[in-house]
């Protein structure tokens, strides 16, 4: 046991014979971890093959030649259908593409449909004549990428902050595209994917390969995705070492530098800019051996998963990161980027092979249950961008022709759902992670293990062994956190079986056809409070966090929106389950109403929801309630009359709003990003505002932001006014609320806002900006 747990350096295999030598190029004599091929783990009845199969409807009514439009038209060939909308009919287009390549060849290896094979092959004759047509192994939908590509080759790189060379997240693209080749050729076995995906690696080397540290470190400095992670795993399927030689260049220092010495410095960043930077960093550690690169993946998944997640397992609000540990205020409508769990969990596979602890299993399975598998539309299997943790909150679900980030990572991360159930080791252990209805078809045994389980509907999970003849090896079945009091049989014996270190009970012993292990968890609701505030928490049961159903009709916050006042702080007193079938409980302590039923988070779709609860004591909320129900009030308020709002210096909300400009920076202050400009810069942004109702306008600046800063403020081609901001006497931000006279608005749907300098003079910092509908007198 202790041998095969005491692995510093791990693998990760893939999943056919073909590409176990990624792990050829790994040192050490550890044990190695391998997971088992797509189509050895069966998912039987469930949420996750429900969620499965309506990914598959999804998958399979993609056009493909919407998607090649653009790689067509950029090679200059006749595009066979119009675009997608959404990102793929901007900058970004190819992205959406990789991710359905790449969930479409995993769903081929799971179930052998010659319908996905078909159309991945069709992939790949396109893409293989727009590389042919290209000529020098380029390939991409980015409008202008040739260009954008021979800038940066020569040396000649320039950003605004959020695009490379005028190109937006171009490298980012190319990641995609890249990875989602190399999985058609792993789980196809098409080796023209392959070919195409070296033709393109040659490309990216000729085109960076000779290009200094610090122009390199420049081109990083725009979100370039897991490049350095797909540069490695080419590096694994060919051999070639040019390919990881690129990698390790495309180690961006400003992020990993800190990390490598257990620095926190992610306040105010970007959050799925680097989560893939780390996963890279993994990947490159396991075939370079660098061990800078683990300590980076290992202290940033610690500080993720510690600091900065929430109790769905997803991270970030408007993107972003907050500072290490204060998240109680950090609730909005955009918590949790389902980007970002997709790929912390690819992070987190890393981590487990290379030492496979409980600890890891754990959040896996916390992000799996209540964040991912909640983003699934049970109507159009399409997923989405933000799932909301402020109390009254909506899901929203992306549009199929209308394809984002969010949309691309949701198709893979429903056809993923058997990669970790189970695992095994070179010593013929099996891991049992996680409890998820399956079947594992343990070819070279000829063994099958067939898992029956509704956690946590009920409290039982059955592993039956089939096996044509007595068969010895461990089976080691991790003991999970939320569970009091495990009980392990074997047949109808009860034994008695301790937790190892590493969080797994070890079955040792020869198995014979038809041996059952019944294990019967203790499962009870508890509380998971806030790293930052003990009052705020979350409510679970067994692995599944619990939501308030508030209904599909508009709420209002100060009336609905319930608080616990508990006499007794233990859930169970004031929690009890009234059905399993669906899970149902009833909340009897709560305010405003006084009864509140819960259902797994995942279960919920259309209502108004709630997942944090504030506790009080009975006399605290008599001091409190008037303020605290008028604070929510004053927040729900500001949702109902607030047309549209834009955060400036951000990528992807200034794309969303028509960002344009000249000599203007963007930057971070006070963890808030922000716009700026230098002399003689402008710039502008588009904002929603209503036809036929007054509208004012919001924006903050920073107070001490005065005297040299004059500017005039336009709104479409009418100057609102020349403004000087004075200073304020304390340090703080300042909001200045616009009254737009109705000849700006009236008839529109949106308009145009401008910041131009005046002559030897800037523009202050302007950090966002938010339009609502003008409030009565």
């Amino acid at each position: 046991m202790k041998n095969f747990f005491s692995i510093t350096l791990g693998v990760f295999l893939l999943f056919f014979p073909k590409c176990q030598h990624f792990c050829e190029a790994n040192p050490g004599n550890s044990p190695h971890i391998a997971l088992f091929n797509y189509n050895e783990v069966k998912l039987l009845p469930s949420p996750f093959l429900s969620a499965m199969s309506k990914d598959v409807e999804l998958l399979q009514a993609v056009e493909p030649d919407k998607f090649l439009s653009g790689f067509r038209s950029e090679a200059g060939l006749e595009p066979k259908a119009s675009k997608y909308g959404g990102w793929e009919s901007d900058g970004v287009a190819g992205q959406s593409f990789g991710h359905y390549l790449s969930a479409y060849a995993i769903w081929y290896a799971y179930s052998g449909d010659q319908n996905a094979l078909k159309k991945l092959n069709y992939c790949m004759d396109e893409l293989e004549l727009c590389q042919k047509t290209n000529g020098n192994g380029y390939l991409a939908a980015t409008p202008n990428g040739k260009r954008i590509f021979k800038e940066v080759s020569e040396g000649n790189i320039y950003s605004k902050g959020f695009d490379l060379n005028g190109g937006w997240v171009p490298v980012y693209v190319m990641h995609k595209v890249l990875a989602g080749l190399m999985d058609v050729y792993i789980y196809t076995g098409n080796k023209k994917a392959l070919n195409i995906a070296q033709n393109l690696g040659n490309f990216l080397y000729a085109t960076f390969a000779h290009l200094t540290n610090e122009q390199i470190q420049k081109v990083l400095d725009c979100e370039h995705g897991g490049i350095k992670e797909s540069l490695a795993n080419l590096y694994g399927l060919t051999n070639e070492k040019r390919f990881l030689e690129l990698s390790g260049k495309f180690t961006h220092t400003a992020i990993t530098d800190p990390l490598e010495h257990h620095q926190d410095h992610l306040s105010g960043l970007h959050a799925n800019t680097q989560v893939p930077k780390i996963v890279g960093s993994a990947r490159y550690y396991e075939l370079a051996n660098n061990p800078n690169d683990s300590v980076i993946a290992s202290f940033f998944w610690e500080t993720v998963t510690q600091n900065h997640t929430y109790v769905n397992g997803g991270n970030s609000d408007g993107e972003h990161f907050g500072d290490p540990g204060k998240l109680s205020n950090r609730l909005s409508l955009s918590n949790s980027e389902t980007c970002n769990s997709y790929n912390m969990l690819k992070l987190t596979e890393h981590l487990f092979c290379w030492n496979p602890v409980s600890k890891y299993m754990d959040f896996y399975e916390k992000s799996m249950y209540n964040h991912i598998l909640a983003t699934i539309s049970p109507e159009t299997g399409t997923g989405m961008y933000y799932t909301p943790l402020v109390s009254g909150g909506k899901k929203s679900y992306l549009s199929f022709d209308y394809p984002v980030c969010c949309s691309g990572t949701s198709m893979e991360n429903h056809v993923k759902y058997n990669r970790l159930i189970y695992a095994k080791s070179d010593k013929q252990d099996i891991l049992v992670n996680l409890f998820i209805p399956s079947v594992l078809d343990w070819k070279e045994k000829k063994i099958t293990i067939s898992q029956y389980a509704n956690i946590p509907a009920n409290n039982t999970s059955e592993l039956i062994i089939n096996t044509p003849s007595k068969s010895k090896f461990r089976l080691m079945i991790r003991s999970p956190y939320w569970s009091k009091n495990t009980r392990i049989f074997i047949n109808t014996e009860e034994i008695q079986c301790s937790v190892s270190p590493q969080g797994y009970f070890v079955l040792e012993r020869t198995w014979k056809n038809n041996d059952k292990v019944t294990l019967q968890f203790g499962l009870e609701t508890y509380t998971v409070a806030m790293p930052d505030n003990d009052k705020r928490v979350g409510l679970f049961y067994g692995p599944v966090l619990l939501a308030a159903d508030l209904g599909e009709k508009d709420i209002d916050m100060e009336s609905q929106i319930p608080v616990i006042i508990p006499e007794d702080k233990t859930p169970e007193t004031w929690i009890s389950k009234i059905s399993d079938y669906p899970l149902r409980f009833k909340m009897h302590v709560a305010e405003n109403p006084s009864d509140v039923t819960l259902i797994p988070m995942y279960n919920i779709h259309k209502q108004y929801y709630q997942v944090y609860w504030d506790i009080f004591g009975k006399d605290e909320w008599k001091k409190i309630e008037d303020k605290y129900k008028a604070e929510r009030k004053k927040i729900q308020e500001l949702e109902k009359i607030t047309l549209d709002y834009c955060v400036l210096g951000e990528m992807q909300p200034e794309r969303d709003h028509n960002f344009r400009g000249h000599n203007t920076p963007n930057g971070l202050f006070n963890k808030k990003k922000f716009r700026g400009t230098w002399l003689e810069g402008w710039f502008s942004f588009e904002m929603k505002v209503s036809p036929d109702q007054p509208v004012d306008m919001v924006v903050t600046y920073w107070g001490q932001d005065a005297n040299k800063h004059e500017f005039d403020l336009l709104i479409d081609d009418y100057l609102l006014e020349k403004q000087e901001l004075p200073a304020m006497e304390t340090e703080d931000f300042r909001q200045v609320v616009y009254h737009l006279p109705a000849g700006t608005t009236k008839d529109k749907e949106k308009m145009t806002v401008r910041f131009n300098t005046i002559p030897n003079k800037m523009t202050p910092r302007v950090f966002n900006c938010r339009t609502i509908l003008r409030s009565p007198k």
